[in-house]
């Protein structure tokens, strides 16, 4: 078990501990039957490919916005709090490829007696963003406050 991150351990320009995943089709079944997609993009390759134009099925973008939020959550611990999250679905990823999903802090402050921190945040596939967005956390003081 780690540590838990508080206000106090950071400061603009930490890194967010990056999540590498590479999504696999079995990942994406199971995920499109969860939220109920039946978007064929996502799970017929012929149809992805002939009728939609792309190089294979799609990983969805709900996927890649729940890692990215899974990246956050799991830096910010269990004693952490996500207040506020908004992400662009901006670029596709395909199955089989190594997706990162991390952040930088942008910034800091106290607000009524509670720690938050804002964090710019993305997932990419090696250079390219896939999906940007930005963060705010809430995160514990060390002295109990």
């Amino acid at each position: 078990m780690t540590e838990q991150l508080c206000y106090e351990d950071v400061e603009p320009g930490d890194a967010i501990t990056p999540l590498a995943v590479t999504v696999d089709r079995t990942q994406m079944f199971f995920f499109s039957a969860a939220t109920y997609n039946g978007h064929r993009i996502h799970y017929d390759r012929d149809w992805a490919t002939t009728v939609e134009g792309y190089d294979d099925v799609l990983v969805q973008g709900p996927l890649q916005s729940a890692l990215l939020a899974r990246a956050l959550t799991d830096w910010i611990g269990g004693r952490g709090r996500l207040i506020r999250y908004s992400v662009q679905n901006r670029a596709v990823a395909y199955p089989g490829e190594e997706l990162t999903f991390a952040g930088t802090v942008t910034a800091k402050r106290m607000d009524d007696g509670v720690g938050l921190v804002d964090v710019d945040i993305a997932g990419r596939r090696g250079d390219t963003v896939l999906m940007p967005g930005t963060a705010t956390v809430a995160l514990p003081r060390r002295d109990g406050a």
